[in-house]
């Protein structure tokens, strides 16, 4: 699909629009500084393309499983980051075909954990199974890396994000996958070969609720926020100049 603005291309369900008239260097992807992160590869993790918020939950239950997460994930937090518009751009991402790895997607999920330590030291750490940059990468190198300033004048919104702790959204979660299938019933990409998700009082989809974003909710008053992400099942949505300041006021 195709618009004047040059936007090509979107993609089933994570609708991957690319951009060609648009051409930034490429940020240099910095080597892991993460010490010991190492033990956990990406190929340690499920993933199915396009479906990253199940891929993100899988990923969480293992960080707990293994021992490199609290065993309740209470140091987890799974972020949807989309807007009203549902296309928000993102860089060194894989599915992109440019050098710089630019995709503007519908909504993507990742997963951030807080005060992680490696070797003695401690970070926040992001963990994209679809960024092509260190895998996990500290907060402070994926926000300057794969978020990155608005470039266009012509993407007028900022991208939201959803914050949902992860010891709610794995007890929540839920996904019939009926949002990867075309009116005719076909899917829009093939589904995990694991049953899909259903919450623990029995929902079957409620992701809609996950990735439904407004503007006019979000809250500037970083208490509220700091208090509702522990305690509201569908979290807090964090406008994007407020992200890293939100995440250094979440002590566990």
């Amino acid at each position: 699909m195709a618009d004047g603005d040059g936007l090509l291309e979107i993609q089933g369900r994570k609708r991957a629009t690319q951009t060609a008239s648009v051409s930034l260097p490429a940020p240099v992807p910095s080597p892991s500084m993460v010490p010991g992160a190492s033990s956990l590869d990406i190929f340690s993790f499920t993933h199915t393309p396009n479906y990253c918020e199940e891929n993100v939950y899988l990923l969480c239950k293992k960080l707990c499983e293994v021992g490199a997460a609290d065993p309740m994930g209470a140091d987890l937090f799974v972020v949807f980051i989309s807007n009203e518009e549902k296309m928000v751009p993102l860089w060194h991402q894989k599915a992109s075909i440019r050098n710089d790895g630019l995709v503007l997607w519908d909504y993507h999920v990742i997963c951030i954990q807080v005060n992680a330590s490696r070797r003695g030291k401690v970070f926040d750490l992001v963990w994209d199974l679809d960024s092509s940059l260190p895998f996990p990468s500290p907060i402070n190198v994926y926000f300057s890396e794969a978020i990155q300033p608005m470039y266009s004048p012509n993407l007028v919104n900022s991208r939201l994000f959803r914050v949902v702790h992860a010891p709610l959204f794995l007890r929540c979660f839920a996904s019939d996958r009926s949002h990867m299938k075309d009116d005719l019933g076909n899917w829009l990409a093939l589904p995990p070969k694991y049953e899909p998700i259903t919450s623990e009082d029995g929902t079957k989809n409620n992701l809609d609720k996950y990735i439904h974003m407004l503007a006019a909710d979000v809250s500037a008053n970083i208490q509220d926020l700091v208090h509702g992400v522990f305690s509201n099942e569908y979290g807090v949505l964090v406008g994007e100049t407020m992200m890293e300041w939100f995440f250094s006021q979440i002590h566990q």
